[in-house]
């Protein structure tokens, strides 16, 4: 159970995939890789024309690296190898046939948010506020950059990465457009997703695919450049000042 776990349910076209880990739905490697897995399955599928991506749990959507593995980290290899897991979820989405739909129940952190930011369309409640707390911990945002400024522009991440101890709304990442609607409750959350999500369903799943291809146009070369980010996140995490910060951030 400390590593996590994925389940995927497939019910008329539709492909609802709920992530869980005990620690705030934060993401140890090995739970990493099993997401990015799915999405390649899902991705083949040919009974899924849509997919809902959510989490476990009424507080946190999910808390990001799980801090007890980027402790662990001791050397460059093993850091480059973490942060990579985050670049191919977000390359795993990013090139997924299948349209995602986002349904957020809580508050994101950090890769948290790029996961988010990495959905075709996102359904939020009024508790889903976000924080880019890299820098607070020595490091950056440096992997889900692309994806997060994708959405909601260069000037909102900037806010976002300087202003690391504060939470954003939900209204506001309504307005910067991370969000596309947002409710009041879970309840209503899923309502509103399965809602669209049938929607799609029904809809030529050809003109789906080729709908996706544009709206991740200008894209191509994320491979190379979330492994570059990648190497920059696995340089900081080994720094003193990281571990310090790590290890007074978790107590």
């Amino acid at each position: 159970m400390e590593l996590g776990t994925i389940q995927t349910k497939i019910e008329e076209n539709i492909a609802t995939v709920v992530f869980y880990h005990p620690a705030s739905n934060s993401f140890p490697s090995s739970l990493l890789i099993q997401l990015t897995n799915e999405f390649y399955k899902l991705s083949s599928n040919k009974d899924v024309k849509v997919i809902m991506l959510q989490s476990e749990g009424e507080k946190a959507f999910c808390a990001g690296a799980s801090f007890d593995e980027l402790l662990m980290i001791e050397n460059k290899e093993v850091g480059i190898r973490f942060f990579m897991g985050f670049a191919n979820l977000i390359n795993a989405m990013r090139t997924c046939k299948k349209l995602i739909i986002g349904c957020i129940q809580g508050k994101a952190v950090g890769g948290g948010v790029g996961l988010i930011a990495a959905c075709d369309y996102v359904i939020a409640t009024e508790k889903s506020a976000i924080k880019l707390s890299e820098f607070f911990i020595g490091i950056g945002a440096f992997v889900i950059e692309p994806a997060v400024t994708r959405k909601i522009g260069k000037t909102a991440f900037c806010q976002l990465s300087m202003e690391a101890t504060e939470w954003h709304s939900a209204q506001w990442a309504q307005e910067k457009n991370l969000y596309a609607k947002v409710v009041v409750n879970k309840d209503d959350m899923l309502d509103e997703a399965a809602k669209i999500a049938v929607q799609l369903s029904r809809y030529n799943p050809d003109a789906l695919i080729e709908m996706k291809n544009v709206f991740w146009e200008g894209t191509e070369n994320w491979d190379d450049l979330l492994k570059e980010r990648a190497q920059i996140s696995g340089d900081l995490v080994l720094s003193d000042f990281t571990k310090d910060a790590l290890t007074k951030f978790k107590k």
